[in-house]
């Protein structure tokens, strides 16, 4: 018998969770035995959960679950480089090079477990099942307007918060922007068709602001883009892999330029891919953006959890894409699950 443990997020700014009590139900009448540990953050009570026939377990109590337990979590375990002998279901951006990634396969080959990437969950031909990617549009397009703000008062961009609603955060940025007296900034959207650039490109539209959309016919020459230079605000949509062009050279820093505000809504710096060359590192929610040029200003924003921003929205849409995946997992060697097992074991062998 299957059993999923439902994990509490250990991160800060972290209330998503990736399956609603009606999920729960649902696998509980497939025959799974669920377990959801408590969380006084989560979007969702706990209280909901145990309604829907979960087990209720203590917050981080999956380190002590059954051998046999799938773990199921979205961002980051706990950085204490202990052996993982479960089964992971999780973000876990290990696969493309990354630094921490490698110290992460490093802990499930010590332990003998096994790493389910989300990222990596596919059909047969290759799309991704479920993604949170047009929240993080949404949000991370939201949050370049607040640094594009923030710079017409002569400053930067302070700390962000989580928002009750869509309408709640469109209400404040629409205010924000008002308060400028200026014009609205012009903006372009690498990715446009899918579903970060989509989300991206409907919160732009939202508050007025023209949009350039942009996507695979604009960017097939490969380079350079000095269009991109020419708009105040880029929202990157494109994610980090082989052959990814460069839209942003590390020189742009000094380049005549228009553009003052990047949104790596994509945000992998530390891949050797990354189309943005201007910076190195995430941002935070204290901390929203990375300046990486004084005159003009140019601000980065790159919050690698942006949809947490809006939470419950962010996670019903998402829950409602994997629930179907999470039904196979009574066939965890098979289709989707089978497929990322396989990836894992391709690149832990490489650790």
């Amino acid at each position: 018998m299957t059993h999923l443990w439902v994990r509490a997020e250990s991160r800060p700014n972290e209330d998503r969770v990736g399956i609603t009590p009606d999920g729960v139900a649902r696998l509980i009448d497939r025959g799974m035995t669920v377990t959801v540990e408590d969380s006084a953050r989560r979007i969702i009570p706990t209280d909901d959960y145990a309604k829907a026939g979960a087990t209720i377990a203590p917050e981080g109590g999956w380190v002590d679950a059954p051998d046999d337990a799938i773990v199921f979590g979205l961002k980051e375990l706990p950085e204490d480089g202990t052996p993982l002998r479960h089964r992971h279901i999780m973000f876990g951006h290990a696969f493309k090079g990354q630094p921490a990634g490698r110290v992460l396969l490093q802990r499930f080959k010590a332990g003998g477990g096994t790493l389910y990437d989300l990222e990596y969950l596919t059909d047969d031909d290759g799309r991704r099942l479920a993604a949170f990617g047009y929240w993080a549009g949404y949000a991370g397009a939201a949050v370049s307007l607040m640094a594009w703000v923030a710079q017409a008062h002569g400053g930067i961009c302070g700390p962000v918060h989580v928002h009750a609603s869509r309408d709640h955060l469109l209400q404040d940025l629409r205010a924000r922007m008002d308060a400028t007296g200026l014009p609205r900034p012009r903006a372009i959207v690498i990715g446009a068709k899918g579903r970060v650039g989509r989300g991206a490109s409907d919160l732009l539209t939202d508050l007025g602001v023209p949009v350039t959309a942009w996507d695979m016919a604009e960017t097939a020459h490969g380079g350079p883009f000095p269009e991109v230079l020419m708009h105040d605000v880029f929202i990157n949509a494109i994610l980090a892999q082989p052959g990814a062009p460069v839209f942003v050279p590390a020189d742009a820093t000094g380049a005549a330029r228009t553009l003052t505000v990047i949104g790596d809504v994509a945000c992998d710096p530390t891949s050797d891919f990354s189309p943005i060359k201007v910076y190195d590192r995430t941002t935070s929610w204290g901390a929203p953006v990375l300046r990486v040029a004084d005159h003009p200003p140019l601000d980065v924003m790159a919050i690698d959890n942006l949809p947490s921003m809006l939470p419950r929205e962010s996670s019903e849409d998402y829950a409602a894409q994997l629930l179907p995946v999470l039904e196979g997992l009574d066939a965890p060697d098979a289709g989707p699950w089978g497929r990322a097992g396989r990836l894992y074991h391709e690149h832990v062998k490489e650790v």
